[in-house]
Order: structure tokens, then C-alpha cells, then sequence
């Protein structure tokens, strides 16, 4: 009896220590590079702990906070009131956080001779109105689009923030992440796309000034830079338990020390 006592004290012990998982699901600027890295640091300081992180776009990560398939959703955008209500509809409060900083950036090839574009040209690259590099100064050549899909926070801020909210030319080809763009880019001499701040040194490419502003944390910060936007996790309600001290990581001055690293600019 003494034996089965013991073994059942020791099936309780092995069950409180068994690891908790931290699903984490949506937006790829987030979750591509920045998100790992904390959960990398944050198990290594909590070894119980384990995370399945999936990086699809921030549409995802807000849909699974409605549908209670994660702890917490990453979007470089915020949640719009259809989402807010739909949540709602389930008894699902959506709670913002911001995570860091961020800018899009602009995005050319390493061998384009053009150095910056106003944003009036930037909303007539995108949408279509301009399709040689020659009608702004760049030399002869067919402008070839890059640009997420429809499921990014990324596409849709873009689209806010510097096309007016109109549709993407046509001829534009949607990627699944910001490294595809940047890929794409450097590979492409007529290439043009965007990208998140932690992308802008991929090797092939370079950034455009905009207005004569690049995307520089002070300029990010002080919201000199045109394109620059918040991210976000998103929670149900007030975080609790293992997701509550994740964000509180995140936050921190560790966490925002890691962010900066990557690229980002830290909420303080």
C-alpha cells in the first residue's frame, strides 16, 4: 500500500512538472524571426515551457484568439471591428499589446540606380499607374511587383499607409513572407516590394527613401517616417498564467533588448 502511495505522489509530481505549450499564431513579420528568438530565451530561462509558433499572417492570428486555437495572436496590424465583433459574438474580448515598432520598408534592387520616391510614386508603383522605372527618373525597364498576401497585417497596413487604400496593380505578385520579397527583389534588377524593419539588410537589396525619410528607430519613433506602424500580440482578455509572464518577457528590457537585435524598435 506504502508503494502504491509513493508511486501515485510521484505520478503527481512528474504531472505538475510536465511542460506547458504556448501556441503562438499569425503574423510572419513577428513570427518569422523576432518571436523564436523569445521563445528561445524564454525556454532556456523556464525549460517546463514549450511553444508551437506558426507564422501565417496577422489575419490568422486574430482569428485564432477568436476561435481559441492559441494563447496568443501576433499581428503587425490592428484588429478591424469585424474582428472585434466577431470575437465579441463568441464572448471573446480581443486585448491589444503593443509588442515593438515597426517600419515598412521600401524595398528596390541593390543595382536600381534610384535612391528615393515620394510617396506619390510609391502609391503609383504599387497600384499601377506607373509600370516602367523610366517614368520616375530610374532607367527603362518593366517596375515588377512584390507584395504579401492577403492575409497580412503587412498588405493591409501597406495599402492604408501608403497607397490610399487602393488595390494593388494586377500585375502584382503575392509572396508568403517578408525573406520570399526580399528574395525576389534581389533577384529581380526590375524588382520593387516591402518589407518589415528586421528584413531591410537582406543581402541584393536596399532601401528607398521616402520623402527624403528613411526608416531609422528615431524616425520610426518620433513618426517622421511615413510608413511606420505598432505590432501587436492579442489575447482574450487580461493574460494569465505561463502567457501572461511571456508578454511580460517580451516587454522587458531583455526582451526589447532582443527585439532592437532583430530590428525592431522597442516600445521605450
Amino acid at each position: 500500500m506504502k508503494k502504491i502511495l509513493l508511486l501515485g505522489a510521484a505520478l503527481l509530481t512528474a504531472a505538475s512538472l510536465q511542460a506547458e505549450k504556448l501556441v503562438i499564431k499569425g503574423s510572419d513579420t513577428l513570427g518569422a524571426k523576432l518571436v523564436p528568438l523569445l521563445a528561445e530565451e524564454y525556454k532556456a530561462q523556464n525549460p517546463s515551457v514549450s511553444f508551437e509558433i506558426a507564422a501565417e499572417g496577422s489575419t490568422t492570428g486574430i482569428a485564432a484568439i477568436t476561435d481559441g486555437t492559441a494563447n496568443i495572436g501576433m499581428s503587425s496590424r490592428r484588429a478591424r471591428a469585424t474582428e472585434m465583433s466577431a470575437a465579441q459574438a463568441k464572448g471573446v474580448t480581443m486585448k491589444p499589446i503593443i509588442v515593438c515598432y515597426d517600419g515598412i520598408a521600401v524595398i528596390v534592387n541593390e543595382n536600381n540606380p534610384l535612391t528615393s520616391l515620394t510617396r506619390r510614386q510609391v502609391e503609383q508603383i504599387f497600384t499601377g499607374d506607373v509600370t516602367d522605372w523610366s517614368a520616375i527618373g530610374g532607367q527603362p525597364g518593366r517596375i515588377s511587383i512584390y507584395t504579401r498576401n492577403t492575409s497580412s497585417g503587412t498588405y493591409s497596413d501597406f495599402k492604408e499607409l501608403a497607397m490610399k487604400r487602393r488595390d494593388y496593380a494586377p500585375s502584382s505578385q503575392k509572396m508568403a513572407g517578408n525573406e520570399q520579397i526580399a528574395a525576389e527583389v534581389a533577384k529581380n534588377p526590375n524588382g520593387v516590394g516591402y518589407v518589415g524593419l528586421a528584413y531591410k539588410n537582406a543581402p541584393g537589396v536596399k532601401v528607398v527613401a521616402i520623402d527624403g525619410a528613411t526608416p531609422t528607430n528615431e524616425a520610426v519613433l518620433a513618426k517622421q517616417y511615413p510608413l511606420a506602424r505598432p505590432t501587436f500580440y492579442y489575447t482574450n482578455g487580461e493574460p494569465t498564467g505561463e502567457t501572461a509572464k511571456f508578454v511580460e518577457f517580451t516587454l522587458s528590457d531583455e526582451g526589447q533588448r532582443i527585439a532592437e537585435r532583430v530590428g525592431f524598435v522597442p516600445v521605450r
